[in-house]
């Protein structure tokens, strides 16, 4: 199962580095596109969706909450960096699962309401692949709307490149 487990885990980082690799290349007008029904721009969702997984990791180790990122929005190189160090940190963790027992607090004021979940590293995976294939998604609605290349990020292309050597 764990082996399974850190294959969904390397195809959503690789699918992150990927699209930030792809909007690397856009100028810097491109970064700041959007499209109604996604979270923002290409620039404020990749930050989001970057900063959340390292969120997650936090939770997942400490049980504990990790402030949002205040200031200005790092730089796509930043983002690039940040996540492919959150690629060695999910293969630890991913190696360690049984040690964390982290309990998500009841958030009552949310709507709807989220009850306290204990024991949730379940949670915790399952949240953070999803929340980075909904934002990836956001990333290339975002670039399709505008008449831009999608790059291709799907399972089938992550094993492809595996099999030819790409990944």
């Amino acid at each position: 199962m764990t082996d399974h487990l850190r294959t969904i885990f390397e195809h959503h980082v690789w699918a992150t580095l990927r699209l930030i690799d792809h909007c690397l290349e856009l100028e810097p007008a491109g970064l700041d596109l959007t499209t109604p029904g996604t979270y923002g721009t290409i620039q404020e969702t990749l930050t989001h969706l970057v900063g959340a997984d390292a969120r997650y990791q936090h939770r997942l180790e400490t049980g504990q909450p990790k402030p949002r990122h205040d200031g200005p929005p790092p730089s796509l190189a930043d983002l690039r960096a940040d996540m492919a160090r959150q690629a060695d940190r999910w293969r630890d963790l991913l190696g360690r699962l049984d040690e964390f027992d982290p309990t998500v607090p009841a958030e009552p004021n949310e709507t709807p309401p989220y009850p306290e979940v204990p024991h949730a590293v379940g949670l915790l995976l399952t949240q953070a692949i999803h929340h980075g294939e909904e934002h990836r998604v956001h990333v290339n609605s975002i670039l399709g709307a505008h008449g831009l290349e999608v790059p291709e990020l799907s399972g089938w292309e992550y094993f492809r490149q595996l099999v030819v050597g790409g990944v």
